[in-house]
């Protein structure tokens, strides 16, 4: 809807001080305007008339004299004569040729057909009879400001409606910033991602490159290495057909020269045959007559010397004397030299069956002085020191222990034993621990050393025995896997040299000695010549640890190989916190069927694992590790040894 016209006023005639009508003395149209300007009231004083308003784009109505103030409306700057208001306004005239009598717009253009042909000037009579009306009026000035508030009012709706507009825009401004924010931002995620696929893409390329680079490279090289390969091989080639051309050639030069000096020394021969022959026959006459005459000359002597010393009684006499002090001398020498050849092999070194003995030779002693004094000031040990048996064999082996002191200190006659059990069961330990305990040394052979030696194994045999006899402090023989060599005669199959070292040694074992005590060990006693198992005084039978045993063994060798290491020294190994004891007996409660040594191996196997580990940390999960391990190895050694048939894992039992 267009802003509302407002009516001018221009009292005398004049242009200024125009007075603005209020909206409703409008007429209909919108713009105020009925009639061209030039269209007036009579030319009276204080008359009306419509002028062109310059400030907007409506027309108003003024004074044809330009007065300055609405005086006819609202009383203010009213006439000199004070008069009211004029005449009632006329109608335009009527133009010619008009549609129902409608009016023309203003100045020369016709008006419109649709819009002023049905005009009612009564409308336009009233509104100036209530401006008179209101001129006249003492409300005039209440009514101005009435005006003036109301159109305040609309200015004021009009601006609140203005500011609700403008913050409609604000937030509608926002919502499309946060909008475009959002938008930016997926915008930038979307081009990140985007950045981040082409990197990796480009890395994946260069990568992809750099693999290619690197294989045609390889392929290079490897071309390369062919080509040299090649010519290596191609120069090696040439250098050997060079090398048998020249050897080819020298040998043919070689014959060539041979033939030649061959040629030239027979047609020389050939030439000088005669002169030859006759060097040789002077030669041999010279060396007759020289053999003659050595023979005619020796004969004289020999037999003017023989017959003086025949007729010569003393010289007689004192050869004969000095040829039997020569003879005497050197037997003496020879059984003499035997004789300290013996004694010094007793005592400066040991025979070549004994792996290991404790006994202190002469060489020992100057080598290692200050160990072999400690050794021999050294008080005896228990002699189950260090062995876990079950308490039963405990008694057993205490007894002997006990019987083999008492024979060292009374001087008297050893007892021969034979320990027969599974290998690994403390058989080897306790022969040493009872050699310590007695006060005597122990030598350790084993019975695999003696079938190699062949024809050799009789004199080793009697070398061992006599170096036993020499022990001032007794002897303790100890004969690992005795069965090896000590097998039955009769059923056995064995060679000769063997059946004669058997014989050798039950020669020297015959009788019982003071000078040394036999202990044999084997895991088939039943494969034992009866000869050997009349010699046994004692059978032990040591047998597999129970869990009780298995428990002490675990703790004992946790205590050894894991907590010594990571207490004592300056060692690497570390142990986690967990229940020790609760761990030990969980592992002997694990371990049935095991031996001594193989709960020995188990120990080893965790301070190796600890010190496999990049921190030397001992946890409880690699203990359960290892005894997994540990446990399967032996299942499937069993499996093994069953596969073998009987008499091979089974238990031995005695002859």
């Amino acid at each position: 809807m267009a802003a509302p016209s407002l009516w001018r006023h221009c009292p005398g005639g004049q242009s200024e001080g125009c007075a603005r009508v209020p909206s409703p003395l409008l007429l209909p149209g919108g713009r105020g305007c009925v009639a061209p300007a030039q269209w007036s009231w009579p030319p009276a004083r204080g008359a009306w008339r419509l002028v062109p308003d310059a400030r907007e784009s409506h027309s108003g109505w003024g004074p044809g004299g330009g007065a300055a103030s609405m005086s006819w409306l609202f009383g203010i700057n009213k006439g000199p004569r004070g008069e009211g208001a004029g005449p009632p306004l006329p109608l335009p005239p009527a133009q010619p040729g008009a549609e129902g009598g409608g009016d023309r717009g203003l100045g020369d253009r016709p008006a419109p057909k649709d819009k002023w042909s049905n005009f009612d000037p009564t409308g336009l009579e009233r509104a100036a009879k209530a401006a008179r009306e209101l001129e006249q009026s003492r409300y005039a000035k209440d009514a101005l400001n009435l005006a003036q508030m109301q159109e305040q009012t609309l200015q004021l709706e009009q601006q609140s409606k203005l500011k609700e507009y403008e913050a409609a825009v604000e937030q509608l401004r926002s919502e499309q910033i946060r909008a475009q924010a959002e938008e930016r931002r997926k915008t930038l995620s979307e081009e990140t991602r985007q950045h981040q696929a082409r990197a990796q893409y480009q890395d994946k390329l260069a990568r992809q490159r750099y693999e290619d680079q690197l294989k045609q490279q390889q392929l290079l090289n490897e071309e390369n290495l062919r080509k040299q390969e090649e010519s290596v091989q191609k120069q090696e080639a040439m250098r050997r057909a060079t090398v048998e051309r020249e050897m080819e050639l020298r040998q043919k030069n070689e014959i060539l020269r041979v033939e030649a000096e061959a040629r030239a020394r027979a047609k020389a021969e050939r030439e000088n045959a005669d002169i030859i022959r006759e060097q040789i026959h002077l030669k041999a006459a010279e060396h007759r007559q020289t053999v003659l005459e050595s023979i005619r000359t020796a004969g004289t002597l020999f037999g003017e010397g023989f017959h003086a010393f025949l007729t010569d009684q003393k010289k007689v006499t004192a050869t004969v004397l000095g040829l039997t002090l020569l003879a005497g001398g050197v037997y003496s020498a020879k059984n003499g030299t035997a004789a300290a050849a013996r004694f010094i092999e007793a005592r400066l070194w040991k025979p070549s069956l004994v792996r290991e003995t404790s006994r202190i030779t002469v060489l020992e002693a100057l080598q290692h002085p200050f160990q072999v004094s400690r050794r021999l000031l050294s008080r005896p040990q228990d002699a189950l020191e260090g062995v876990v048996l079950s308490p039963s064999l405990e008694a057993r082996v205490r007894d002997i222990a006990i019987a083999t002191r008492n024979t060292k200190k009374n001087r008297s006659l050893y007892r021969n034993v034979l320990m027969y059990g599974p290998p690994g069961t403390g058989k080897t330990l306790f022969a040493k621990k009872l050699a310590v305990h007695s006060g005597m040394d122990y030598a350790i052979m084993t019975g695999g050393d003696v079938a190699p030696m062949g024809r050799e194994g009789v004199t080793a045999m009697h070398e061992l025995f006599d170096w036993a006899d020499t022990s001032w402090r007794g002897l303790l023989l100890f004969v690992d896997e005795a069965d090896a060599f000590l097998r039955k005669r009769a059923t056995e199959k064995i060679s000769e040299d063997l059946r004669a070292t058997l014989n050798a040694f039950l020669y020297r074992t015959g009788q019982h000695s003071s000078k040394f005590m036999l202990v044999l060990a084997s895991n088939q006693p039943e494969q034992f010549d009866w000869a050997i198992n009349d010699r046994i005084d004692v059978m032990v039978h040591f047998d597999l640890p129970r869990q009780e045993e298995r428990e002490r063994l675990v703790r004992m060798y946790f205590d050894k190989y894991v907590l010594k290491p990571a207490t004592e020294g300056k060692q690497r190994l570390k142990l986690a916190q967990f229940d020790y004891g609760r761990k030990c007996s969980e592992i002997a409660r694990l371990t049935e069927g095991m031996s001594g040594r193989e709960i020995a191996q188990l120990a080893v196997s965790w301070q190796a694992t600890a010190y496999a580990s990049e921190d030397g940390v001992l946890t409880e999960a690699m203990m359960d590790a290892c005894v997994q391990d540990a446990v399967q190895q032996h299942q499937q050694k069993m499996c093994w040894l069953k596969s073998e048939g009987p008499g091979r894992g089974d238990e031995p039992s005695p002859s």
